[in-house]
């Protein structure tokens, strides 16, 4: 199985814990995790999988000149910039989402455009119609454990 793991490059304190946590979760469960390769939630995500002796993909948006986090197991180098979100949630059997930026709330529009695969949020972006109703699809998780379980349905 693998999830990919979104989130911004710029994250605070919380959405990195949240986001290493995640990483040791599901490396803890033999999941192969990928990533958008970069900093913040990216980087987290790929030091709680290392820490646990897990594979991490970075999907990479750029050229590859300039290194990866070096958690990282292995890298696809795209140079498409942030097409690579279509690439990354396509490649994947579910999403966790921890926090929220423009990028990670495109690979949340994409995963759910995608449909068929659980689309799990962790913090960050709550969407709404005109009326101030959650729009379905997305499911909000509180922690990371609660996270990984949806994301895995178990």
């Amino acid at each position: 199985m693998q999830v990919a793991v979104c989130g911004p490059a710029e994250a605070g304190p919380e959405d990195l814990a949240q986001a290493r946590r995640v990483g040791e979760l599901l490396a803890e469960r033999g999941v192969t995790v990928l990533c958008g390769g970069g900093g913040g939630v990216m980087a987290a995500v790929a030091a709680g999988v290392r820490d646990r002796a897990g594979l991490v993909i970075g999907v990479r948006p750029d050229d590859g000149t300039a290194p990866g986090p070096i958690e990282l197991s292995a890298s696809v180098v795209t140079n498409m910039g942030q097409a690579r979100n279509a690439i990354l949630v396509w490649s994947a059997d579910s999403v966790i989402a921890v926090g929220g930026s423009w990028g990670t709330l495109s690979e949340v529009a994409l995963a759910l455009r995608r449909g068929g695969i659980p689309v799990v949020v962790l913090g960050g972006w709550r969407v709404v119609d005109a009326h101030g109703e959650p729009v379905p699809g997305p499911v909000h998780a509180v922690t990371a454990e609660e996270a990984v379980r949806l994301a895995l349905g178990t």
